[in-house]
């Protein structure tokens, strides 16, 4: 084959690009293939948009059954079952009231220490960091005990962060960092607000004939609470000053009271 019929069909193709019906059959070509494109991305969005109104419950987890219905409530909050426990109805609807209360704000207090763990600041980072930790353990234990001592009563234990959110009674942190003493500060306030109420629990258990909770409250909640403060304080009050003010009358020794 000679140069001639090697360089024929070249010229002969590149004629037919440069004539209008082959530019506008490449447009058009580029425009389907840009619409295909559009179309593929428009259906994957699609795809995902309504994989992402699914309900959590329709959704295939494995081997698992599809829910096809959300199935209603086995006991309402609120309501108490009656179990067989020695205790009255009342005294039950009472201390499951109470012990959510208590729980509530256990979870709280809890939760505090822990965002007071991640953001803690300053020369007393490294105790701090260690004792708001150790605290939160502390609490999160107690929290479990609540939880159950609810459902031993026959009740229903508040659970999920919202539900905590609108009971608590632990005034709101904001989200940003704080100064160690401010968060020594919100930790001792969140103190108070459980062990005040816990002792009124306490004596309402009491009363009731509710023994276990009563327990509980006294043996669990008041007394880690109350240790915990006191680690606490001693952050923020200086010893030396403490003593100085609680320091006997001039001439009255502790040989002379006793």
């Amino acid at each position: 084959m000679d140069d001639a019929d090697i360089s024929a069909p070249a010229d002969m193709s590149a004629a037919t690009r440069g004539t209008p019906g082959a530019a506008v059959k490449r447009i058009m070509a580029g425009v389907r293939g840009m619409g295909l494109a559009l179309r593929g991305v428009m259906i994957g969005r699609l795809e995902e948009e309504q994989m992402n109104t699914i309900q959590a419950s329709l959704r295939p987890t494995g081997h698992a059954r599809m829910l096809t219905r959300v199935s209603p409530q086995t006991q309402l909050y609120g309501v108490v079952a009656p179990y067989a426990i020695g205790l009255s109805d009342s005294a039950c609807a009472l201390s499951v009231r109470n012990m959510n209360q208590v729980l509530a704000d256990t979870m709280t207090l809890r939760d505090l220490y822990k965002k007071h763990h991640w953001q803690v600041s300053g020369p007393t980072f490294y105790s701090l960091h260690l004792l708001f930790d150790k605290h939160h353990g502390e609490q999160a234990a107690l929290v479990d005990q609540l939880a159950e001592r609810v459902q031993i009563l026959g009740g229903v234990s508040l659970a999920m962060a919202h539900d905590v959110a609108e009971t608590t009674r632990i005034p709101r942190a904001p989200r940003g960092r704080e100064e160690a003493s401010d968060q020594l500060s919100r930790l001792l306030r969140a103190h108070e607000i459980v062990l005040t109420e816990t002792r009124a629990f306490a004596r309402h258990a009491a009363d009731a004939g509710d023994d276990g909770t009563n327990d509980l409250l006294v043996s669990g909640v008041i007394r880690t609470n109350e240790m915990q403060v006191w680690f606490l304080a001693e952050h923020v009050i200086d010893p030396a000053a403490t003593r100085a003010d609680s320091a006997p009358a001039a001439g009255r020794t502790n040989d002379a009271l006793a």
